[in-house]
């Protein structure tokens, strides 16, 4: 006899769309302090002049609009090519398809995030005292400038951010996916009877922390360059912007926030993939 608790939500899709804008949101607001200094600590303008440990809240409106519906975007598109690609073949996916989910998941959420970064980021910079006064300024340009002006500023950086969030995923969740698939492989071989085997919230957290932390150190140049792109008062390419970082401040700008990053996304990685599993399983009646 099944004793096992009813789905709240019977499709997958929609307990990933809700388990991703929860996680989403948890992680973005709890953690936004250490992404604004993450941000300050790459500034052109150097940490002090973007503001320092003051205002360390300045932006987050826009983090609380657009983490829920990134995060969802990402997971069911994840879970959605995931299943698509383990249907196909006839087993549980691999590596090569949680890359390839990943990538597509993060190209889908990026349509959110990188207006969300946009504001975001110009408001904890201390160029606007707030996201809405950011976003302000970059829609009253459509009078003078026009709406594909509009459109191109509140997508700028979007081919960098892009090209470092799907490197990131690419190493993040393969990572997330093969402990937590070794995990419940050592479990079977220890009680090779028990049926019904999944991870637990907390489990998933530390590998998502682990895996973040690696995902993030590897990543860094990507996430410099994202930030002076998005800053920068006028639009510039993304290769004038590494040649001047290189010849003007060195290689080692390239990992200014190394460590505030890190930490930040191994903490998040922990809250972010602990609480999207714990939702998931909630709503799944695991």
């Amino acid at each position: 006899m099944d004793t096992r608790p009813a789905p709240i939500v019977d499709s997958p899709y929609l307990r990933s769309l809700i388990a991703g804008g929860l996680a989403g949101t948890t992680v973005d607001v709890s953690l936004f302090p250490l992404d604004t200094l993450k941000t300050r600590l790459q500034s052109a303008n150097g940490f002090r002049a973007a503001g320092g440990f003051r205002g360390v809240y300045n932006g987050i409106g826009s983090a609380v609009v657009g983490s829920a519906p990134g995060a969802a975007l990402f997971f069911v598109t994840y879970e959605g090519v995931k299943a698509q690609l383990a249907a196909g073949g006839g087993k549980e996916a691999g590596p090569g398809a949680h890359m390839l989910a990943a990538s597509l998941g993060e190209i889908a959420a990026c349509a959110v995030r990188v207006p969300t970064e946009v504001v975001k980021q110009r408001a904890q910079a201390g160029q606007y005292p707030s996201s809405m006064k950011a976003l302000t300024s970059i829609l009253s340009q459509r009078a003078t400038h026009g709406t594909r002006h509009l459109w191109r500023e509140l997508y700028r950086g979007w081919s960098i951010t892009v090209m470092r969030e799907v490197p990131f995923t690419v190493i993040q969740f393969p990572l997330w996916e093969g402990m937590k698939a070794w995990s419940l492989r050592r479990r079977k071989q220890q009680n090779p009877l028990s049926n019904g085997l999944t991870t637990g919230a907390a489990e998933s957290a530390i590998y998502g922390s682990i895996s973040g932390a690696v995902a993030a150190g590897l990543t860094t140049p990507l996430d410099v360059l994202k930030t002076r792109l998005m800053l920068a008062k006028e639009r510039e390419s993304v290769m004038s912007i590494t040649t001047r970082v290189w010849r003007d401040e060195g290689g080692r700008a390239f990992f200014s926030g190394l460590g505030p990053r890190t930490m930040w996304i191994s903490i998040g990685g922990a809250v972010f993939l602990g609480s999207y599993q714990w939702a998931s399983n909630l709503l799944a009646g695991r």
